[in-house]
């Protein structure tokens, strides 16, 4: 009798077919079996790419993707093949990053693979100009405030889906301040801690405002990184009311403790439509 440890896990990428991108990082043998010490690690990009498949029904046959802070592009190779090859999607997707050497061997890669639809930019994310509107956005691990400006280039450019992995919270912590809850800001890791979380909750408080059902979701697991939350946010019908609530929270909190995030200013500077 079998029991639950012996079968098999449904997962997105099945082993058994080798898979470029992951033969190159290692995580596949050349045989397309998991390399022993890489078993977390396929646990991660198998999590990553159930999070982004369970907002994609069988009605999407196209996209256009934006990865803000490509960097590398481990998963950005990986998600292109899942959403191409497994998923059958006609695919365009853009990799940002502001590295000229890290973009110029991005490119090789793409091509080496047979990506057609593939494509990389040298830029600042900070300073990216909507030139398109985008299905999807994505951004892992973006440094500090990076985070929100993809955030808030996703929700100019019309993105039904967004998916986010912040990195490296400094901007809350450096201006947090308030004498009623003193006992949060006292002591420096429950500063790091409690700034990195209401980071996190605005930044989800501000993608509901502006249209989207969000969640924040564990990404990576604690024993490897603490840095481990996942913002998903996407565009869905919402009552003007209940958006409304949303901004109302975030500015009760940057009152609470002198805040000032990246992007509450930067929809503040634009008008976005309740509807």
């Amino acid at each position: 009798m079998s029991t639950p440890h012996d079968r098999v896990k449904n997962r997105i990428l099945a082993e058994g077919t080798p898979i470029a991108p992951l033969v190159d990082m290692g995580v596949f043998t050349q045989e397309g079996r998991v390399a022993a010490p890489m078993q977390h690690k396929f646990r991660q990009i198998n999590r990553f790419l159930e999070m982004i498949d369970d907002t994609l029904d069988g009605s999407v046959t196209a996209l256009s993707v934006v990865d803000f802070g490509c960097g590398k592009s481990y998963l950005t190779f990986i998600l292109y093949h899942y959403l191409t090859e497994i998923r059958g999607i006609n695919v365009e997707m853009v990799g940002l990053d502001l590295k000229a050497d890290v973009i110029t061997s991005c490119e090789v890669t793409a091509r080496k693979y047979g990506y057609e639809g593939l494509r990389f930019m040298q830029g600042d994310i900070g300073m990216y100009s909507q030139q398109h509107r985008a299905d999807m956005v994505i951004t892992l691990h973006a440094c500090d405030t990076a985070t929100d400006y993809a955030l808030y280039h996703g929700i100019k450019m019309g993105a039904s889906r967004i998916f986010a992995a912040p990195c490296c919270q400094h901007e809350l912590k450096a201006h947090i301040k308030t004498e009623a809850l003193s006992l949060l800001t006292r002591y420096g890791t429950v500063k790091d801690r409690a700034a990195a979380l209401m980071t996190d909750a605005i930044r989800a408080n501000l993608m509901a405002y502006s249209g989207y059902k969000t969640q924040l979701m564990e990404f990576v697991e604690l024993t490897h990184t603490p840095k481990n939350l996942l913002i998903r946010a996407v565009k869905t019908k919402m009552p003007i009311k209940a958006r409304a609530m949303y901004l109302k929270e975030v500015e009760a909190l940057c009152e609470a403790f002198g805040l000032s995030p990246t992007l509450y200013n930067l929809l503040c500077e634009t008008t976005i439509p309740m509807s």
